[in-house]
């Protein structure tokens, strides 16, 4: 399956209206004095939509990925209408005088970083086809260098990695990141996170799966590694470690979890969940040798997953529908290779 026409317009549509929508929206703010508080359009003036700074962020990436792939779609027009709107440099002057201040130095550390850095990527993707991206890029490349230049530092300072099946999961912010390490050319970031994968991650064995999930998981641990050792390893390489680490395949994680209550902000994320297995079940697949005896196994798994997230991505309650179709769209994205 791969992100057909009709669903990249259906994305473009749900990209705009939560990039439009204001409220309901989740603030992450350090308040380090008496007054060091502002409304937070105030403070991020691009990315105050889709209830929470990092998912303003993915639903930009969403937005622009779907106007490269299909520039010709009914959204496109208010696609540029909305980017142009957005990417201007006075408005992420602002975003990025929020980062460098005194509520800044951890915020939105490491998912939100690495959205940023994603949406920089796409965006220089996009520049190919469309000339408005370059203005765009140029607008959204110094807070990219600043979070790029912070990414880096965070993982050669980390000792540990983290583990969790959310937000703060180094494994996966780590994969989103060497997207814009590659489009990019930013060898320091490819070498930190390298460095970092195989500290954290080049001695593990014998991963478990029936571990996972946990009730809130929109990542899993064990294939966010797994998907990030490919991409860092040679194919060689990776075969030897991935043999150890997963040596009867992805188990229980080729079924996808229960939701109960696509209602609830937190059990909603079980539907990210599949996405995102769906994306990194792909992305190990790939990197495994033609013909490998798990190829297939890993395959099935991944349209399992993407079967069940995708009916969820547009039209749901809104604690899903304000980021799940970015999800989808990185899945849908494997499947394009």
């Amino acid at each position: 399956m791969k992100l057909e026409q009709g669903l990249a317009t259906a994305f473009a549509r749900v990209a705009i209206a939560n990039i439009e929508r204001r409220y309901p929206y989740k603030e992450d703010h350090l308040t380090v004095e008496p007054g060091n508080r502002a409304d937070h359009v105030a403070r991020h003036p691009v990315f105050c939509g889709s209830y929470d700074w990092h998912s303003a962020v993915h639903m930009h990436w969403l937005l622009v990925r779907v106007l490269r792939l299909y520039p010709g779609i009914d959204a496109a027009t208010g696609a540029g209408v909305v980017l142009d709107r957005q990417f201007t440099r006075t408005a992420l002057a602002t975003e990025l005088a929020y980062v460098l201040g005194p509520s800044g130095k951890t915020f939105e550390r490491p998912y939100g970083w690495a959205w940023l850095l994603m949406l920089r990527a796409e965006l220089g993707r996009l520049r190919e086809t469309d000339p408005r991206a370059i203005g765009w890029g140029a607008a959204v490349e110094p807070l990219a260098r600043e979070l790029a230049g912070r990414m880096a530092a965070f993982v050669r300072a980390a000792s540990y990695p983290i583990r969790a099946g959310t937000h703060p999961n180094t494994a996966f912010a780590c994969l989103l990141a060497a997207e814009f390490a590659r489009e990019g050319g930013d060898a320091d970031l490819a070498a930190a996170i390298a460095q970092a994968a195989h500290l954290w991650y080049g001695g593990d064995r014998a991963a478990d799966p029936a571990y996972e999930p946990s009730q809130t998981d929109f990542l899993s641990p064990i294939l966010c590694e797994a998907a990030l050792m490919a991409a860092v390893l040679p194919r060689s390489g990776f075969l030897e470690w991935y043999e150890a680490f997963l040596p009867v395949g992805p188990g229980s994680l080729a079924q996808p979890p229960v939701v109960a209550d696509r209602g609830d902000p937190q059990i909603a994320h079980l539907d990210g969940l599949s996405l995102s297995r769906a994306w990194c079940l792909e992305r190990i697949a790939a990197a495994l040798p033609a013909g490998h005896p798990q190829s297939e196994a890993l395959r099935t798994a991944a349209e399992a997953n993407l079967a069940a997230g995708l009916p969820h991505t547009v039209g749901g309650d809104y604690v899903g529908e304000h980021w799940l179709a970015s999800f989808a769209a990185l899945a849908l994205a494997e499947h394009e290779r």
